[in-house]
């Protein structure tokens, strides 16, 4: 069963500090806020939320770890442990999907964050793209050679956390580490300790999708 690529990214928030500021800056408050000293505090007491929630942006945040397997094969990972690392992963699994045909990228909530966070840190950091055929432009859940375990669950338009969907089917959860902590651990170079977490997530995802192909979906 060598036909998939089981895939799963940790992401950073920003680290530019320049970024950061503008960020803040444009962040518009209630509009009940008038005085400079209550739009500074709000702006003070929401800037870690705000830098926070740039994990979930491929055009502000970082891609730290890549995880994926080929069919059964135990997972491989690549870790960024400086943004300057970044780039050079990101090339060098794209690299490695060259070696695949015709096989189905699969992953948990693969079309709305995995690829699509992946393909906007290539375009912003000028990393060449794997072609369409491997790698998909504009994926949907329903795309032929990608398989996304919270769509097949849920719906196109349901949602469900992968260690919940995990609870449902039996399978191992994620343990005392989840993805709230992986910028915590980044920024204190725990990167082996994301490193096993995004491998235990693609073998997580794995167990799911093999759930679903012996019923015969």
């Amino acid at each position: 069963m060598d036909d998939q690529i089981f895939l799963d990214i940790e992401t950073i928030p920003c680290q530019d500090e320049a970024s950061k500021a503008k960020l803040l800056a444009d962040a518009k408050p209630p509009a009940n806020y008038k005085s400079p000293e209550a739009i500074a505090k709000w702006r003070g007491e929401k800037s870690a939320d705000l830098v926070a929630k740039t994990s979930f942006d491929g055009g502000r945040g970082h891609v730290c770890c890549i995880g994926w397997a080929l069919g059964d094969e135990p997972p491989f990972s690549l870790s960024a442990k400086s943004v300057r690392a970044e780039s050079g992963i990101i090339a060098a699994f794209f690299a490695s999907l060259g070696r695949y045909h015709s096989k189905t990228l699969v992953g948990h909530y693969i079309h709305g964050f995995d690829i699509r966070f992946m393909t906007q840190r290539a375009i912003v950091l000028g990393v060449k793209l794997p072609p369409s055929n491997i790698w998909p432009r504009d994926p949907k859940p329903w795309d032929t050679g990608l398989a996304d375990t919270m769509a097949i669950w849920a719906g196109a338009k349901g949602t469900i956390g992968l260690d919940a969907l995990c609870d449902i089917l039996g399978i191992p959860g994620k343990g005392d580490f989840t993805g709230a902590m992986v910028a915590d651990a980044w920024a204190n170079g725990y990167h082996e300790k994301i490193a096993e977490y995004c491998r235990a997530d693609v073998e997580r995802t794995r167990s799911v999708y093999r759930k679903f192909q012996n019923v015969g979906w």
